[in-house]
Order: C-alpha cells, then structure tokens, then sequence
C-alpha cells in the first residue's frame, strides 16, 4: 500500500478542486425564460376573419335596416314635401319654416323645463335614497322593491297615474284636494299644475335607477377618507359633502346623460295623462313632432323636427362626455 503525501500546494489544490464554488455567468437572465408547450394538433384549421364576418353579417344587415336605412330615409323627408306615393323638393321650406312657428319654440322651452324638473327631483330623491339605503338591515330587499316601477312600462304607469289623478275617484287627487293643495280641478286639468302632474310620474317610475346606480358608486367610496375625516372631528353631513359626494361625482353624471336622453325621448306617460294638454301646457317637443307626423301627416315637417332634435341631443350629450372626460383627468 503506497503512502501519498500531500504537501501544502497539493493539497491546497486538492481543497480547491473539491469545494470549489461554481461561477455563473454574468449575462443570466434573471427570470427564466418560459418553455413554450407544444400545441396540440388541429383537426381543421383555423378560420380565417372572413369567416367570423360572415358570422356577424346577418346582425349588421338587420342593424342597418333598423337604424341607418330610416336615418338617412329621414334626412330625405325633411328635404321634400311628402305625400302618399310622392315626394316634392321644397327648397328647405321645411326648415326655414321652424323659426316662425310658435308652437316649434314654445315645446323646446317646455322640453326643458320638464327635463330640468325631472332630473333635478330625480338626483334629490335618488341620492338620498341611495345614502339611507347603503348598508341598511334590509337593503336588498328594499332595493327590490324599490325597482319595481322602473319594470312598469310607460304607458301602463301613465294609466296607473290617470287614474289616480282622476277628478273623480282618484285617490291621490283626494288626498292634495284635503290637504288644500288643490281645487276641484284633477291635477292634469289646469294649465298651472299638469306639468307638474307629468313631471311626478316620470319621477316615481325613474328615480329608482338613480338610486341603483348611486348605490353602485357609494359602494366604491374609499373608506380610510372617510375614517380619516370622522377622526379629524367632521360630521356625518361635511363627511358626506366632502369625501362621498365628490366621488360620487363621474356616477351622478353617468345617471344624468342617461336620464336626460330619455326625457329627450320617451312621450308614452305624458300622452296617455294629458296629451299635450290643457292647451299646449304640456306640449314638449316630442308631443308635437307627433303630433305633426301622425296626425297631421306633415312627414317632412315632422322629420324635419325630429332631425334638429336628434342634432341637440347628440350635442347635449357630447357636452356631458366632455365635462366627464375632463373630470376623469383632473383625478389621475
């Protein structure tokens, strides 16, 4: 048996060779990169974007029969004197006539004034419901049934309400006739409060949709701003003012473009109350514009109307994406 010896470079060496440290490169990645799994194989191939098109172009043809095909058939009316199987240029007669017609005026006055009305009690109502319903004992039932008048369609709330502003027997024009607020007249009969009267069905059936959606954005209100200002000393009403309504702000805007386009729109209830009625008390633009084209038969007229009024509301509505989008970007 042969006896080695290792002197101190050798097994200085020896010691290096076993322990020696293993060095890494200086250019490894620091995250690995992934392994990419193989896909597996494909009985047909891949559809190509013609394909999905084909998919898609019954819905297009039936979306542009809807909406494109009568929008510029509209446009044509208001250019022409339209007849029964007949269609005469009239030199924009249809146009330049708006701005003599008293009753064209008056109805974007009382549009507005409805609108206004409606959209003011409408946030009132809907944010305070919204804050005395946010984290109640019973809050998703009260929700549910604070919804159902939003499920009655127009119309059917408009009779509802007839009803009850009847003269006669109707139950809520007895309790503002006892409560002095009223004569013998219904509430839709005088000048001075049908307005008013269409003004509270429209309130009663919609205010519930601002609460929905106040309910939404008052879920999402930070809550350390608020904790943080209830330890600074502030009251409930400046926590409420301060923290929760400015965040509430982008939502309110939301629910008002949307409520504003309807006003803008819906004409069942207020027809079936008081049809533009007594007089022209409640004749809103869209009462006449119906008025003119389906009982009249003034077609071009009427489209005429309904173009300028489709132009103010898309410019309306480009107003409130503007003053959203600008709010928007003052927060980030």
């Amino acid at each position: 048996m042969t006896d080695i010896t290792l002197s101190p470079e050798n097994s200085l060496r020896h010691g290096e060779s076993l322990f020696r440290v293993r060095q890494l490169q200086d250019n490894v990645e620091a995250r690995p990169a992934p392994s990419r799994i193989a896909e597996p194989a494909r009985l047909n191939p891949l559809p190509s974007k013609a394909y999905f098109f084909w998919l898609m172009a019954p819905a297009i043809i039936l979306l542009a029969c809807i909406s494109i095909y009568p929008f510029f058939w509209m446009i044509y009316m208001s250019l022409h004197e339209v007849d029964i199987g007949s269609a005469t240029w009239n030199n924009f007669e249809n146009f330049t006539k708006l701005f003599t017609d008293t009753r064209y005026l008056k109805g974007w006055a009382l549009l507005f004034q409805y609108s206004l009305m409606c959209l003011a009690l409408q946030i009132g109502i809907g944010v305070f419901l919204a804050v005395v319903l946010n984290g109640a004992r019973f809050e998703k039932v009260l929700v549910t049934a604070l919804l159902m008048p939003m499920m009655m369609a127009p119309i059917v709330a408009g009779l509802v309400w007839y009803f009850l502003y009847n003269g006669t027997f109707g139950w809520y024009h007895w309790l503002f006739q006892s409560l002095g607020l009223l004569d013998a007249k219904s509430i839709l009969a005088s000048p001075n409060t049908a307005m008013l009267g269409i003004v509270l069905v429209d309130v009663w059936q919609w205010t519930p949709l601002i609460t929905l959606i106040t309910l939404a954005g008052l879920k999402r209100v930070p809550q350390d701003q608020l904790e943080a200002n209830m330890v600074d000393g502030a009251s409930p009403l400046r926590n409420f003012f301060s923290v929760t309504l400015p965040n509430l702000y982008p939502v309110l805007l939301i629910a008002v473009m949307l409520r504003f386009m309807d006003n803008f729109r819906f004409i069942d209830s207020a027809l079936v109350l008081t049809g533009g009625g007594p007089g022209n008390a409640t004749k809103i633009l869209p009462i006449y514009l119906f008025e003119v084209s389906f009982k009249f038969f003034k077609l071009g007229r009427g489209a005429a109307i309904a173009l300028t009024l489709l132009v103010v509301t898309i410019i309306l509505g480009m107003i409130l994406v503007k003053v959203f989008d600008r709010q928007q970007t003052r927060k980030i």
